[in-house]
């Protein structure tokens, strides 16, 4: 296996260009309004290694919310405070082949979250957060992202309103099927704080650097890292998560802004961003990316 710090500036900008051949294979995430408008074309990537090495290029000033992207983070945060025990009681860690919000899914397993990584599991622990109402939640967990890694993660209140106003019926009985079964006890606070903590907003390098937690810092339990990697590895793409776990083989969490997190254990971690998505709902461009980088320096755990 190579390092990823022997990545040359020449690999990158080749495998940048190669994969951004592949936007026009995918189009930006429509159901909310101010995704809607953004430039499939945008691409950025930066990458932090456990060396202190850092590569970065594109369009790295571009800001943008971390959507599903989010989830690995409040199952850390819930992790770290609750332990693991608690938090298996609220959501599973079995895959799904279903979309990320597949209510069937959901009512086929008996209201019970498959896993953390769909919007019935994020809803869930979304619900769980501490704090004494949605904003609250949402202001102490970014406080605890940012301190932890030196980020600078902000809530986008434009991004919100715009994702308040399409008011999703699909989330909505997600939510309230979930109250059914008792795994969330307040439908409109659950849903409040989803919607806040997906509109966190920050750059390619502060997704980067919250990524090296899950890589090699040592500032949360070693159990902890592990499940949380386990959990993108195997449900971080959705329904695509087995395909991309046998062509890539690394943790993963992709978001329909863009968004894609991927960390390469104890070596680094690598934030990219293209809007444009493939049918899944992740980012066609950055998946390409990751691909050629892990192929080419053997970065695979399998």
């Amino acid at each position: 296996m190579k390092k990823l710090e022997t990545l040359t500036t020449t690999e990158l900008a080749t495998w940048v260009q190669q994969a951004k051949t592949h936007v026009n294979q995918g189009v930006v995430a429509n159901r909310i309004p101010k995704l809607a408008v953004i430039d499939p074309h945008y691409f950025a990537v930066h990458i932090c290694c456990q060396s202190g090495q850092a590569y970065s290029t594109g369009n790295t000033n571009c800001v943008f919310p971390l959507m599903s992207a989010i989830k690995p983070f409040s199952l850390l945060y819930l992790l770290e405070h609750l332990g693991l025990e608690t938090v298996f009681q609220w959501v599973g860690v079995q895959p799904s082949d279903a979309p990320f919000n597949s209510l069937t899914q959901l009512i086929s397993d008996q209201g019970f979250p498959r896993n953390p990584m769909i919007n019935s599991g994020a809803i869930t622990l979304a619900d769980k957060l501490p704090g004494k109402n949605p904003s609250d939640r949402t202001q102490k967990f970014c406080h605890w992202l940012n301190q932890l890694a030196g980020c600078n993660f902000k809530l986008d209140e434009a991004m919100l309103a715009s994702v308040r106003s399409v008011n999703s019926q699909t989330n909505q009985a997600i939510a309230q099927y979930l109250a059914l079964s008792g795994y969330i006890d307040d439908v409109k606070t659950a849903l409040d704080t989803y919607e806040q903590i997906c509109c966190l907003s920050g750059t390619v390098e502060d997704l980067a650097c919250f990524g090296k937690i899950l890589s090699f810092l040592e500032v949360i339990l070693p159990q902890n890292r592990r499940c949380v990697n386990a959990l993108m590895l195997t449900c971080g793409l959705y329904e695509a998560s087995g395909k991309y776990s046998i062509r890539i083989g690394l943790p993963m969490k992709s978001g329909i802004s863009g968004a894609l997190l991927t960390i390469v254990p104890k070596q680094g971690a690598i934030a990219t961003y293209s809007p444009a998505l493939d049918s899944v709902g992740n980012s066609v461009a950055g998946l390409a990316f990751i691909e050629a980088l892990s192929e080419n320096l053997h970065l695979s755990l399998l």
